[in-house]
């Protein structure tokens, strides 16, 4: 039954992951850097604490009683995911959200399950599995496996880009598209795999405060199993590293493409863009939410991390088929970005199923 609920609590967060780009498209007047930092603020400083306060009344407390080498190794992760959100946003922009969500989550499930065991084989650690774990044994030859799949999943949803541009380009779509751009789309979108893997990271190196609100709970609710929201201390200190990143970011945009201007321009629906821009922000927020929920069933390894990749890309996909971003591509480029996308979803499951081998 624990397992159940901690697929349902993924599936959820994965949907809230896969959906929360939608409310930015009701957006009208706007650059990209002005409602993006918008729902930022809602998605990293005004959700989070708020969550937390909800859930872990004496959340302030254990962040102040926090040794500063962790708390500062968390917001460092946090820092370096924020870039790898902030290109999350430019990948999704230019590629779409079915094929940049499938590109960079792709990524991220790669490399959030490959970088640990690098690091643990260069600073072995009791109880952590290194790569040469990984190459000796059944299950970590099967994650290895699961891994060259979504490398290849990658290289076909590439390939179906790169045929997108080209027909876009010839005009015989009839599709009118300034935004895509397969080049700049899959280098951002590379970035963004790798760096949005530190989020995960991160949540290893907050640990100590998460369990410190997990057995704070335990002691009141005796008998209850673990604390379903005893992640949403570690979310605070992490977005506060996502808030740095990204908030420096749009403000450079916002200067170099003189846009400050938006928050203030009366020509555009100011109160409409601040809602769908909290609307978005604090859908992204759910997904983690929701994460920490499935994690604390399932535990934060890399099966709880792959199934959220998992159901994430599942759902950016069907927004992509709702929003009928292929419906005018050629049927020969359709099946090939589906492809890409099954063998990406393929990958998942099959390093989750090494895991669960061990």
């Amino acid at each position: 039954m624990q397992v159940i609920f901690g697929v349902i609590f993924h599936f959820i967060g994965g949907f809230a992951s896969g959906s929360f780009y939608i409310p930015y498209k009701k957006v009208k007047g706007w650059a990209w850097e002005s409602y993006w930092i918008v729902g930022g603020i809602f998605s990293w400083l005004i959700v989070p604490p708020v969550a937390a306060a909800l859930t872990i009344p004496d959340f302030w407390n254990i962040i102040k009683a926090t040794d500063s080498n962790i708390l500062w190794i968390t917001y460092l992760f946090g820092l370096l995911w924020g870039i790898g959100g902030l290109t999350y946003g430019l990948g999704v922009r230019y590629l779409g959200v079915s094929l940049g969500s499938s590109v960079i989550l792709g990524l991220c499930s790669v490399f959030g399950s490959l970088i640990p065991s690098i690091y643990y084989d260069i600073f072995p650690q009791e109880g952590k599995d290194s790569l040469t774990v990984l190459l000796s044994t059944s299950w970590g030859q099967m994650v290895i496996l699961g891994i060259i799949i979504c490398i290849l999943g990658i290289i076909v949803c590439g390939k179906a880009g790169t045929m997108k541009e080209k027909e876009l380009r010839q005009g015989s779509t009839g599709e009118v598209s300034t935004e895509f751009k397969i080049g700049l789309g899959l280098f951002v979108s590379i970035v963004s795999g790798v760096l949005s893997a530190c989020f995960n990271f991160g949540l290893e190196a907050g640990k100590p405060m998460a369990e410190v609100a997990n057995e704070l709970w335990k002691t009141a609710h005796p008998g209850q199993g673990e604390f379903l929201f005893q992640n949403n201390v570690t979310y605070v200190v992490i977005l506060w590293g996502g808030l740095t990143t990204n908030l420096i970011w749009c403000m450079i945009l916002n200067a170099r493409n003189k846009t400050f201007g938006d928050y203030t321009n009366k020509n555009t629906p100011i109160l409409r863009n601040v809602i769908f821009s909290a609307l978005a922000g604090t859908t992204w927020f759910l997904q983690f939410f929701f994460y920490g929920m499935g994690e604390s069933r399932l535990g934060n390894g890399p099966s709880s991390w792959i199934l959220h990749m998992a159901f994430i890309i599942l759902i950016a996909n069907v927004w992509g088929l709702v929003l009928k971003e292929w419906k005018a591509v050629s049927r020969k480029t359709y099946l090939t970005v589906l492809g890409g996308i099954l063998l990406i979803v393929l990958s998942v499951f099959v390093v989750g199923y090494g895991n669960s081998l061990k």
